[in-house]
């Protein structure tokens, strides 16, 4: 019960649905390509992805100095909901 609790709580946020979207048309990105399109800071749009990877929304990989960001292949059956109602 508790991770559904923060799973909904990471998908009630305008940004965080905003990235979702972002990310589910882009394929993947970085921090900078994701701030820069949602027109946010990189440190707030990297708290906003932390919370989205935490309860594995989003998934992260380190290249170099980046850090990309893209959905999982086999997303949680309710955030594969969400993300389908944001098209």
């Amino acid at each position: 019960m508790k991770n559904l609790e923060r799973l909904l709580k990471a998908l009630a946020n305008q940004r965080r649905l905003t990235i979702i979207k972002y990310l589910k048309k882009s394929k993947e990105a970085t921090v900078g390509d994701i701030a820069e399109h949602i027109k946010l800071s990189f440190k707030a749009t990297s708290k906003h992805l932390h919370v989205l990877a935490a309860v594995d929304i989003v998934e992260k990989e380190q290249r170099g100095l980046q850090m990309w960001y893209r959905l999982p292949s086999q997303p949680h059956h309710i955030s594969k909901y969400i993300s389908n109602s944001l098209e």
